[in-house]
């Protein structure tokens, strides 16, 4: 009996079939609603919705404009509303051949399009004044065909030199003149003594530092430093009251590079200098780890001149590229092929040439002087028609 009742409990009911569900459906039908009741319903949806919708909105608006407005460096520059007169790339020059050097790095600006003004500090004998259209020295014109041809304002300054110090070194100060171009929010002081690969138009909108620079990373580990070659600054009356008091307190060994580093080692901004600031002697190098930040990165010469924006010239003892050198000391000091993969890879070798190359032949065309011929002095020079 007792199992006869266990299997009552545990056994299955039969399901109802689809046609006794659809009668017992059929049967307990709810009442329709009326038309009058049905519109006042979709009414009342309707408003609780767009309530909703209202104080939703006026609540994220409450949100939005409680929250501050996000530093004006941390959006993406617009091009076409940023007033680019606040900025300027600043070159020194000190004799004719650093002159030639800035023009022709102003003409690599014009070819790349950038939208920041050109400004190079010139000795003031080189040119009577700034708004001269004629000159008779090669530097005067030089200065007058920057100006003109690649609309680069002109800032007359006296040299600042140091007495018995070494040749190559004795005018550098003078690039820390760049820190009274107070008309400007930043300028971006660079070398002459380099070849430009792209603008830099954005490093414009860097957070704010009184100035900026990269490592000088071809030193490292030795001495751990910043480089004074490639500096963005925000010129000011104390900042260059500062540099003016280093400088009539500087050793003897002391050169702009110490000046920089003495004020601003532990508080400038870093660049990398991974695109900004590439040396020709990396080509030249056997281990890259310090260009590249690590020891994994594997050296490719080609997509490191490809990203590139700014290669100095720095071949120790090889001179600079205008001086000229000896043949035999270049094929002594150049860089070598190597074997990657079994193959012969002389891609270094070919690019270090390349930049050489490329600074020699738009130097005869950038600051060629000469007066463009006319048609009236080409007629003049044809050779006279023989019967």
């Amino acid at each position: 009996m007792a199992l006869q009742w266990l299997h009552s409990r545990l056994a299955y009911t039969q399901l109802q079939t689809d046609q006794a569900i659809s009668s017992a459906l059929l049967s307990k039908r709810r009442p329709s609603l009326t038309l009058k009741q049905l519109k006042l319903a979709t009414l009342t949806v309707f408003g609780l919705l767009l309530w909703v919708v209202v104080v939703c909105s006026r609540d994220q608006d409450v949100v939005t404009e409680s929250r501050p407005s996000a530093p004006q460096h941390d959006r993406p520059p617009d091009a076409k509303s940023t007033d680019w007169s606040r900025f300027a790339y600043v070159q020194y020059v000190t004799d004719k051949h650093y002159l030639c050097n800035s023009v022709m790095f102003f003409e690599r600006l014009q070819h790349f399009q950038s939208k920041a003004d050109r400004v190079i500090m010139y000795p003031s004998d080189m040119l009577v004044s700034p708004l001269d259209t004629e000159g008779t020295s090669d530097e005067a014109k030089l200065l007058i065909l920057a100006r003109e041809k690649y609309d680069v304002k002109l800032a007359p300054i006296s040299i600042q030199r140091r007495t018995g110090a070494d040749p190559t070194w004795a005018e550098s100060f003078t690039k820390l003149l760049a820190f009274n171009q107070t008309k400007y929010e930043r300028v971006l002081s660079i070398d002459s003594d380099s070849t430009l690969l792209q603008h830099m138009d954005e490093l414009f909108f860097l957070p704010p530092a009184p100035v900026a620079m990269p490592r000088a990373y071809w030193l490292y580990p030795e001495k751990q430093i910043l480089s004074s070659q490639f500096m963005l600054i925000q010129p000011s009356e104390i900042e260059f009251s500062r540099i003016m008091s280093k400088i009539d307190d500087a050793a003897k060994d002391d050169y702009d590079m110490e000046i920089v580093n003495q004020l601003y080692k532990d508080n400038a901004l870093i660049l990398p200098h991974r695109p900004y600031d590439l040396l020709t002697a990396e080509f030249r190098m056997d281990h890259h780890q310090w260009y590249l930040g690590n020891d994994q990165e594997v050296w490719d010469p080609v997509a490191v001149y490809n990203e590139a924006k700014l290669v100095h010239f720095s071949d120790w003892p090889l001179p600079k590229p205008w001086l000229g050198f000896p043949e035999n000391l270049v094929r002594e000091k150049e860089p070598k092929c190597v074997l990657v993969d079994g193959v012969e890879d002389c891609s270094a070798k070919d690019i270090w040439h390349d930049i050489y190359k490329d600074f020699r032949e738009r130097r005869t065309r950038v600051c060629d002087t000469t007066s463009p011929e006319t048609p009236k002095n080409a007629r003049s020079r044809r050779r006279p028609h023989r019967n």
